[in-house]
């Protein structure tokens, strides 16, 4: 279950290296950066293939991402499986937040939860903002959540 970047390869060293080897390369190229994490899911014959996304995008210039990607064989209701997705996103943004915060690169935590009430991940609207903005975080959800909605979303399909 460890990290790759988006063409597959697996990361030689931890995701804490690779995030700060990043920052420092982008900044010396004079790049400002900013830092999006999301976490997607997909549920295929009972098993629950989930995406957590690192989505570092460049001002003017395009973005990369890092990747992790889980497997679940038990059987989980819509919020539940929400919920989790907001947990994998705040345990990465937790993880990196001492790094990003010595470089100064701004965060922000996407959910892939609709804001509207007729949709069925709306269940677990109330507590996924709450608890992302309890742990500090800047949150977004559907339609502006496009590290969970677009980027986690390309890998789980």
């Amino acid at each position: 279950m460890g990290w790759q970047k988006y063409n597959g390869e697996y990361l030689r060293s931890s995701i804490d290296d690779a995030v700060e080897k990043a920052i420092i390369r982008e900044r010396q190229v004079g790049n400002k950066l900013k830092v999006y994490i999301g976490t997607d899911s997909q549920v295929k014959r009972n098993i629950v293939e989930m995406a957590t996304v690192i989505v570092f995008l460049r001002e003017h210039k395009g973005g990369f991402m890092f990747i992790q990607k889980e497997r679940i064989t038990r059987k989980m209701s819509i919020k539940e499986r929400m919920l989790l997705e907001v947990q994998k996103s705040i345990e990465a943004a937790y993880q990196l937040c001492p790094l990003l915060d010595r470089y100064q690169v701004d965060l922000e935590v996407h959910a892939d939860i609709n804001t509207n009430p007729h949709f069925e991940s709306n269940v677990a609207l109330k507590e996924a903002m709450g608890y992302i903005l309890g742990m500090g975080f800047v949150f977004k959800a559907k339609p502006e959540s496009f590290a969970s909605t677009n980027c986690a979303n390309r890998i789980v399909q």
